[in-house]
């Protein structure tokens, strides 16, 4: 059932993305013929009066189709509303939309998570600094540590009397500063794991571009309960503190992949991948799940906006460099660009699905 869920969480975002392009399209008067959620087989078709909608049998992606290249299409080639008619700054606002969709969603999602789940609010403090997630191929994992695991001493400093939050965030900013510090320099740990007696291990950080890194998330070690939002108010302005953190966590995921790529496109998860991170989310809260959602929904529109062929950043170039020249590219160009990008992409998404799907069977991933 978690997997079906997070398999719907990704159609539903896919859904929000192509609808903005949609949306854009149809408010400006442009024809649309297609608009499909998902490719392969067709489950479901409906011809409405301009455009035919399709549910396909693999929901892990779609497009919005315009009749301008279309041999069968029944308006002339000069007609002003096809796109490619259209000027430069309409058939931006087309392109565009899918990423300011899922945008605009995540937020929503948040505040619904807000409304309907309640308010994060820390009710215990516990000594250490938690690990709840540990890397592949990480300095950490070499040194043994697991997910869950809790600091209570690095080096000469001590975490096991942490009292309040302020105690707990100043540990958690005085270990990353120790890591950052000790580049190929091994750093002796005490850890906490479940009931069992502290484990000692050593853990040597290295240089990840222009960071130096364990490769974990850390937090403080603190119970979270959650609580009715007071006031209408309170939850649109927890909603955009949400945002603003999950924004983050995306723009600093892709500067650690464009800054070492070697190193991070090992964790780079595909379709299999994220259903599977999904799924296991499913089982835990519905907060997970609401995060999990607008953190993806987020990643889907920077991921997009990558100038990249094939994606809507590629097209939005193109686009850019047309209003630069006062004119487009010459035709075939465009389309061998468009077409080499669309086969990498293909190849990539092959790629990380095997990946992804080996690692499940393997137990690995």
């Amino acid at each position: 059932m978690s997997v079906l869920l997070s398999i719907a969480i990704l159609a539903l975002l896919i859904l929000v993305h192509e609808a903005g392009h949609f949306a854009a399209a149809k408010l400006q008067g442009i024809h649309v013929n297609r608009f499909s959620l998902g490719f392969g087989p067709v489950l479901w078709r409906y011809q409405g009066k301009e455009t035919e909608y399709a549910i396909r049998a693999l929901p892990l992606g779609g497009y919005v189709g315009f009749p301008d290249e279309d041999d069968h299409s029944p308006y002339p080639p000069d007609d002003p509303d096809l796109l490619k008619n259209r000027p430069v700054l309409d058939r931006l606002v087309v392109m565009s939309a899918g990423v300011m969709a899922n945008l605009i969603f995540a937020y929503l999602v948040l505040v619904l998570m807000f409304a309907s789940v309640g308010i994060p609010s820390v009710t215990r403090i516990h000594p250490g600094i938690l690990i709840p997630q540990v890397m592949p191929d990480s300095p950490a994992e070499q040194a043994g540590l697991e997910a869950g695991d809790v600091v209570l001493q690095a080096a000469d400093r001590d975490y096991s009397r942490i009292a309040d939050e302020t105690a707990a965030l100043a540990a958690l900013n005085d270990f990353q500063a120790l890591i950052r510090s000790s580049e190929n320099r091994p750093i002796p740990l005490e850890v906490q794991r479940g009931e069992g007696d502290p484990l000692q291990l050593t853990v040597i950080p290295e240089a990840r571009g222009e960071t130096v890194a364990i490769g974990v998330t850390l937090a403080p070690n603190q119970e979270i309960t959650l609580r009715p939002a007071q006031s209408v108010a309170e939850i649109f302005t927890e909603a955009g503190n949400a945002y603003q953190r999950v924004v983050m966590l995306n723009l600093n995921g892709l500067q650690q992949l464009l800054q070492n790529f070697q190193s991070t496109a090992t964790q780079v998860s595909g379709p299999v991948g994220i259903v599977k991170i999904g799924a296991d989310l499913a089982r835990d809260d519905a907060a997970s799940l609401f995060n999990f959602t607008a953190l993806i929904s987020i990643n889907l529109a920077f991921l997009n906006l990558l100038p990249l062929p094939a994606l809507d950043g590629g097209h939005i170039a193109f686009l850019i460099l047309e209003a630069i020249r006062g004119k487009r590219l010459p035709k075939h160009l465009e389309e061998r660009v468009m077409q080499t990008g669309l086969a990498v992409l293909l190849g990539l998404g092959v790629v990380l699905i095997f990946k992804d799907t080996l690692a499940i069977v393997t137990g690995s991933g």
